[in-house]
């Protein structure tokens, strides 16, 4: 019997499976998908996951950003990042180099589904493999998360992503995030000659319909051949009852998700899922549960207030001006984030 089963080998999964082989645990993963795995994200990794992620010796490439601008029809405002870079990273790109250091570490990538769990009392069973514990990363519409009953109640606006790359040199060293009615276009840098463009909305349409939203940054991508094809991701909300089912523990979107507004998705994963491995290393899996709402709540409080102020139609399109107004605030907001 191995110490750990890792459902899901994305971020969430692969860094878990990577803390828990340094640990010294035995560890194995299970991934339905071969080659490198892309999703519809906003590509960009705050210096503290970055770092994060070098300390597991994970080797990244990307193109550093050093802060975030938003932007409106008649606004914008700047936050430059105290601590150090963030890093615009490519999805694919990202997941080649968890898998790499998997390999290095000899941690067995399994490929197939996870199917049917079954627990007892000292030990968890899925997918032919028996483990201490389970963890389940199986991304934002997790089935192990459905199976064992942890879904929360639906309700309220449903808001979707949708990616796409495009060849142009960055204009800027910054992340830019366009608003407008229709909702939020990101613009990361992931490359000297490639920017990555993530819209949010709640509202139905093409990639290419959602951009007329966005006319500044048409201007910008205009000539710009696509370098991608559209990914969608959605709906983001998920709500979660509890993090632990007996010997299953969620991790990284499977875990819960407000939205991708403030971009941290990687930088919580990553949190939570060493709080997973100390919690299964200390064999208190009921300590998790704490731990999940301890290093999440304050990215989790900020873009739900966010979101809330999003969805209102009268302060919606104050959102922008008041932080050109308070640059401090934003700034603040920003590296507390960051």
């Amino acid at each position: 019997m191995i110490d750990l089963l890792v459902a899901g080998c994305g971020p969430a999964g692969a860094a878990t499976a990577i803390r828990a082989a340094l640990a010294g645990l035995s560890v194995v993963v299970v991934e339905p998908r071969s080659g490198p795995i892309d999703k519809a994200c906003g590509e960009g990794i705050a210096h503290s996951a970055t770092s994060y992620l070098t300390r597991l010796g994970v080797e990244l490439t990307g193109r550093e950003f050093h802060g975030i601008r938003y932007l409106d029809a008649t606004h914008s405002v700047d936050a430059h990042f105290a601590a150090g870079p963030g890093l615009g990273v490519r999805r694919t790109t990202l997941q080649t180099a968890l898998e790499t250091r998997l390999s290095d570490l000899g941690v067995p990538v399994k490929r197939g589904r996870v199917g049917p769990i079954t627990q007892t009392p000292d030990s968890v069973t899925a997918a032919g493999v028996t483990a201490r514990y389970l963890a389940a990363a199986d991304g934002l519409h997790s089935p192990i998360r459905r199976q064992l009953g942890l879904c929360g109640e639906s309700f309220g606006e449903v808001r979707r992503g949708l990616r796409q790359h495009f060849s142009v040199a960055p204009w800027t060293d910054l992340v830019e995030v366009y608003w407008s009615r229709l909702g939020e276009a990101y613009v990361t840098p992931v490359a000297d000659d490639l920017v990555g463009v993530a819209i949010l909305t709640s509202e139905r349409g093409t990639f290419d319909s959602h951009l007329d939203a966005f006319p500044q940054l048409q201007r910008r991508l205009q000539g710009a051949e696509a370098a991608s094809a559209v990914l969608g991701a959605g709906p983001l909300r998920q709500r979660v009852r509890a993090r632990t089912a007996g010997r299953v523990l969620l991790v990284g979107d499977a875990a819960g998700y407000v939205d991708a507004l403030t971009g941290e998705g990687i930088a919580v994963a990553l949190r939570t899922s060493a709080e997973l491995v100390d919690c299964i290393r200390a064999d208190r899996p009921q300590d998790y549960e704490t731990a999940w709402r301890r290093v999440s709540w304050e990215c989790r409080l900020l873009t739900a207030s966010l979101l809330w102020a999003r969805n209102r139609p009268l302060l919606a399109p104050r959102i922008v001006p008041a932080a050109a107004a308070l640059p401090g605030v934003y700034r603040t907001i920003v590296n507390r984030l960051s």
